[in-house]
Formats: C-alpha cells, structure tokens, sequence
C-alpha cells in the first residue's frame, strides 16, 4: 500500500511539473517534447497572424522558455531592493501591458506563466504593433524593438540611443529565422503528431 501511494504521488508530482525544454535553439524539439505548446503556437498564429516562429524567437530572448522568471532584484549592501520591472512569465509581459491583454480580449483567467497565454499575448502584442505602427508581423527584427520599448517608445525612436538593445533584435531576428527554417523541416511532422485535434 505505501509502495503504491509513493508511485501515486510520483505520477502526480510528473503531471503537474512544467514543461522545461532542454534545447531552446532547435523549436522542433521544443514542440516535439511538448505537443500542447505547438497546439498553442498555430492556434495563436490563426488568430492573430504572426508566424511561429517568431513569436518563438522572441519568447526564447524574453525568458528562454522559463515559466516563472522575474528580473533579478537589485541590491544595496546586500539588501534586495524592488524590482526595476513587473515583468514576469515565458513573455516578460509587463503589469499594464498584461491588463490591457487581458481586457481587450475579454478573458481574465490567463496566466503569464501559461505558455499558451503566453505565446497568445506575444501574437496579440505584434498584431497590434501592426496595426498601431505599421511593422510587418514578419518582420521581427522591428517587431521586438517594438516589444522591448513599448508602442509610444518606438514610435519617439528611443531603441536608437540603445546601441545594446539593438544587437539583441538583431539576434532575435536571426534565431527567427533559424526556428523559421528549422520549422520548415518538421511542421509536417509535428502535424501528424496532433492529427485529430481540432482547432478552435
């Protein structure tokens, strides 16, 4: 009896632990080894019309697919100060960023640390940098400036004093199209895989 209660928990403690993928620079992996986040990846791409694979790219440079990351607190002879950003979860989605999310989709129940509220909120955010500043959501290189910086911040220029925040869009848009090729190769695959599931 304790032999099956020990495996019980076991088995409980499996299905409930997040998913962590070990190799963040392939997204056939990452699907492969949890289908649910790519059932979560088309459907936030029927809805709101960026591709994949950068919605990835810009999750992987925001937390690399970690579900509860916050900016590290800053310290004053060793004391934790107040964190310079609300941001939290798989998107680093700031506190009002998230509220307006929430209420312009009309569903409070989402969850930053939800990979499929997540990838949701990240197609949600470049739909709109599409619509407000006119950035193709193929584009990923402007799309993520636009993420880091914030509507108004991109359209002031701000990113152009940030010669580091440059290298790094830079470096999403090259994983971008690093997942863009790679996804090529394995859709059909991943596909099969949720043969069956329907979209909604």
């Amino acid at each position: 009896m304790a032999r099956l209660f020990i495996i019980s928990l076991f088995m409980l403690s499996i299905g409930c632990s997040t998913y962590q993928p070990k190799q963040v620079d392939n997204i056939c992996s990452i699907f492969l080894g949890e289908t649910d986040w790519y059932k979560d990846a088309v459907r936030a791409e029927k809805r709101w019309g960026t591709p994949i694979h950068i919605m990835m790219a810009i999750i992987k440079q925001e937390s690399t697919f970690r579900a509860k990351v916050r900016p590290k607190r800053p310290k004053f002879l060793f004391i934790p100060l107040p964190r310079k950003s609300s941001a939290y979860g798989y998107a680093q989605a700031q506190n009002p960023a998230w509220s307006d999310y929430r209420k312009d989709t009309g569903n409070w129940s989402h969850d930053r640390d939800d990979f499929g509220d997540a990838i949701n909120f990240v197609g949600w955010y470049t739909n709109k940098s599409h619509s407000r500043l006119g950035i193709s959501k193929w584009d990923s290189y402007k799309q993520y400036l636009a993420y880091h910086e914030g509507w108004g911040g991109y359209s002031r220029g701000s990113f152009k004093k940030k010669p580091d925040l440059i290298r790094v869009a830079k470096k999403v848009k090259r994983q971008s199209e690093i997942y863009g090729g790679q996804l090529k190769k394995c859709r059909k695959k991943l596909d099969k895989a949720i043969k069956g599931w329907f979209f909604w």
